[in-house]
């Protein structure tokens, strides 16, 4: 870990502090619901705007489209491309582990 300090004795570093956002995925062949985890301070929107091709999805639930659980997994890279929609899930007392 990289660990700057300006002249006025303020320090930098290159850990990027997160939070995690229960939400679900919508892709064209499955549900998905699992922790996305979004930038301190920014909301969910913001993370799905990035310039990236991945969207980390840890302690996921992967469904069919009739709502038959296929897998779990404890990380998942969802392609950005393939969300139809997300939302977050109003359930602040689950927390991922």
């Amino acid at each position: 870990m990289a660990l700057e300090f300006d002249e006025k004795g303020k320090f930098y570093t290159d850990v990027i502090k997160k939070e995690v956002v229960l939400t679900h995925l919508q892709t064209p062949t499955f549900r998905i619901r699992g922790y996305v985890h979004v930038r301190e301070g920014e909301r969910l929107s913001d993370e799905i705007n990035r310039d990236i091709l991945f969207i980390a999805v840890t302690h996921a639930e992967i469904f069919d489209l009739a709502g038959e659980r296929l897998y779990t997994s404890e990380f998942l890279a969802v392609n950005r491309e393939q969300i139809v929609w997300l939302m977050p899930v109003e359930d602040s007392a689950s927390t991922p582990g």
